[in-house]
Parts: C-alpha cells; sequence; structure tokens
C-alpha cells in the first residue's frame, strides 16, 4: 500500500511539472532570469574574433539551436522573419549551433537560407554557461546585456504579442 502511495504521489508531481512547462506562459518568458547580466562568451562571426559583450547597444535574441532538433528547424523560419524585421533598428538574431558535423551545419545554413549571424559550438561550452539542457532554448537580451527573457522550446517569434515585445524593447535606449 505504501509503494501505491509513493508511486501515485512521484506520478502526480511528474505531471505537475509537466503541466508547469507546457504552460504558454512559461514558454513566454521566465521572469526568473529577467534583470541579470548575461552570460559573455567568446565566439567568431565571420571570421571575426568577438565576444557577446561587443554586441552591447543592441536587442539579441540569442538561440541555442542544432539540425538534428525538429523544433529548432521548424522554429527557424520565424527566426529569420524576426531578424530580418529588427536588423534596422538595432536588433539582431545570434544563433549558436550545437552540432557536432560542420558539413551538416554549413548545409543546412544554406538550405534554410539562415540570414543572422550563427556560431558553431560543437564542444557545447556556451550553452553549458546559461544552463541550457532542452533545445531550442532562446535568451532575449536587452541593449545593456541584460536578460529580458528566456524562451524553452520552438516559439512563434512573430506573432503580434512577441513583436510588440521587440517594439517596447527597440524603442530603449
Amino acid at each position: 500500500m505504501k509503494g501505491k502511495l509513493i508511486g501515485g504521489l512521484a506520478l502526480l508531481g511528474a505531471v505537475a511539472v509537466l503541466y508547469v512547462f507546457a504552460k504558454p506562459s512559461y514558454r513566454q518568458g521566465e521572469p526568473s532570469l529577467a534583470g541579470r547580466v548575461a552570460p559573455d562568451f567568446a565566439l567568431e562571426l565571420d571570421g571575426k574574433a568577438m565576444r557577446l559583450s561587443d554586441l552591447r547597444g543592441k536587442v539579441v535574441v540569442l538561440n541555442f539551436w542544432a539540425t538534428w532538433c525538429p523544433p529548432c528547424i521548424a522554429e527557424m523560419p520565424s527566426l529569420i522573419a524576426l531578424h530580418q524585421r529588427i536588423t534596422d533598428r538595432g536588433g539582431m538574431v545570434l544563433g549558436v549551433s550545437l552540432d557536432d558535423d560542420r558539413d551538416a551545419y554549413e548545409r543546412f545554413l544554406t538550405e534554410h537560407g539562415v540570414v543572422f549571424p550563427t556560431y558553431l559550438d560543437a564542444g557545447k561550452a556556451i550553452p553549458a554557461t546559461y544552463g541550457t539542457a532542452m533545445y531550442p532554448e532562446t535568451y532575449v537580451i536587452g541593449r545593456d546585456g541584460r536578460i529580458v527573457r528566456k524562451v524553452v522550446g520552438p516559439q512563434e517569434w512573430t506573432t503580434p504579442d512577441m513583436l510588440a515585445v521587440f517594439d517596447t524593447l527597440l524603442r530603449a535606449q
């Protein structure tokens, strides 16, 4: 009897955790991280060494993704559209791919018309710095280098609600 009770409580706890993660309000942004300085990291874009902190002054949508991740693939057109919409206003999407296969990564960029800057982090050091365990995972970083929100899982980045968030962030100086 005691074993069934413990098993039932464990099942109930697991369902509660799944419910929280599946709620749209969770996927829209994790407020507990808001206001923290985004962890800095080194990367290379277009053959030039740089750091995330070099992008201060821009609104950065930092997206961790991989070519082997179906939700990442599904989200990609929306990220491309967002980047095209915000790039002239001081915003950008920055992709960090976790692929091990450089050829698959480069082929994906070409085949899917990825126009935003991306970096291949085969060692997965950058997402580890952020505590990322599920992909895609995205951090919206304000002009001051602070995290505005964290989104776990795929997101439609061009909905009116999301665009209103970016309009507000991009207006802020």
